[in-house]
């Protein structure tokens, strides 16, 4: 299930208020400035920073 492009373009990244692209396997949306991956569950997007992955480099 993927997001809705609406809902995309006004999420914004709850740590840095920056844009939030979704990730290649859809999966999760990913905030380039604070590299976190905050992840979608059932089609809905977890945009909690406890809940965000930290991004390798």
């Amino acid at each position: 299930m993927t997001i809705k492009k609406e809902l995309l373009d006004i999420l914004a990244c709850p740590k840095c208020k920056g844009d939030i692209r979704l990730n290649e396997p859809e999966n999760g949306l990913i905030c380039e400035n604070c590299r976190l991956l905050y992840h979608i569950k059932d089609g809905i997007p977890i945009m909690l920073i406890d809940e965000a992955e930290a991004l390798k480099d």
